[in-house]
């Protein structure tokens, strides 16, 4: 491990103004992920700053209805509030899904969001990886991709994003409060990660010294039949294969309004925006939602090992919207 000196913050504004003078810097919360990094050299920060104490660990509700999670809160926090359980069922599942009881507890909203591929091309320095280091190639391309993206790659890298939790996030049209020494301002959720691209080393919109405060899920009305489920390679503590986070408002025998996002299938958690805008004043019925599947999955452009994720993701889809169309519950 690299040499750092390490700071505790006062405040967002003192954490965010050393950041911005020191921009070798790295924030330090529960530190799943980033201590993980840095023992195998993947980030080799000047300094650490620790967030761990400032005030924002409180889930609170907002006058329009909306409820504002704090940064700092735990994903095991997030799991277990009442009003996160009744009204966005999607996420406490999607965050129980993911990691161990011990990693939740540790693992907070914020970081959540900033996590890191597991492509193991990237966490093996033995390997050229243009994430890690811009340039040399993505050796997944034409090595062992089995787990690797169907939709939004590039030429330049096909990792896909590895959070259970940031693919409800997805679906629910969250938003990220941020702040910098200019002050804060909101990310649509959807525009917080990016697609690879020619620039695969950028996971997200953030601008430099930038810090996530706050995740703020909107009211939605239909949000209790949420479903989240997830394929993975064995039953607990394994990322995604293929995860689906879905809703749908089901008025009589027609859908007014649906929300569908996956995982393990890009480079960002997958939005499926055409697929939602189809289902609108159909049926929930087998062929409609089959349909609906069809059309998710119709930009998928798979590797050599990674092609039954087509059709996997096409079956948990069609699972998914039909648990959901059916009140929701475990699906």
């Amino acid at each position: 491990m690299n040499n750092f000196t390490y700071t505790r913050a006062t405040s967002w504004l003192d954490a965010v103004n050393q950041a911005v003078a020191d921009q070798n810097s790295m924030f330090i919360a529960g530190g799943t992920n980033l201590v993980d990094r840095l023992k195998v050299f993947l980030d080799q920060p000047s300094q650490l700053i620790d967030i761990s104490r400032l005030q924002m660990q409180n889930i609170e509700p907002m006058a329009d209805g909306s409820l504002r999670l704090g940064a700092l809160v735990s994903n095991t926090a997030v799991a277990d509030n009442s009003d996160i359980r009744r009204n966005y069922p999607m996420l406490a599942r999607a965050i129980l899904s993911g990691a161990s009881q011990q990693i939740r507890n540790m693992a907070t909203v914020g970081g959540n969001l900033l996590q890191r591929t597991r492509c193991p091309y990237y966490y093996d320095t033995a390997f050229a990886c243009n994430k890690r280091q811009p340039g040399t190639g993505c050796p997944a391309i034409t090595g062992i991709n089995r787990t690797h993206a169907i939709l939004g790659a590039s030429e330049q890298c096909v990792a896909v994003h590895p959070s259970d939790m940031c693919v409800a996030l997805a679906a629910l049209d969250a938003v990220v409060e941020v702040a910098s020494p200019q002050g804060q301002r909101q990310i649509p959720f959807t525009d917080f990660h990016r697609l690879p691209g020619n620039t695969p080393e950028q996971d997200t919109n953030l601008e430099p010294g930038e810090l996530i405060t706050a995740v703020i899920l909107p009211s939605l009305s239909f949000g209790k039949s949420g479903v989240y489920l997830k394929i993975r390679d064995r039953a607990s503590y394994s990322f995604a294969l293929i995860s689906v986070a879905a809703a749908v408002n089901l008025q009589g025998e027609q859908i007014q309004a649906a929300r569908l996002a996956m995982g393990g299938v890009a480079h960002k958690p997958w939005r499926a925006t055409a697929a939602e805008e189809f289902l609108i004043g159909k049926s929930a019925d087998v062929a409609t939602l089959t349909e609906a599947a069809e059309i998710a999955l119709n930009l998928a452009k798979p590797l050599t090992h990674n092609g039954y994720k087509v059709e996997l993701a096409k079956r948990v889809i069609r699972r998914a919207l039909m648990v959901s169309a059916q009140g929701g519950g475990v699906a």
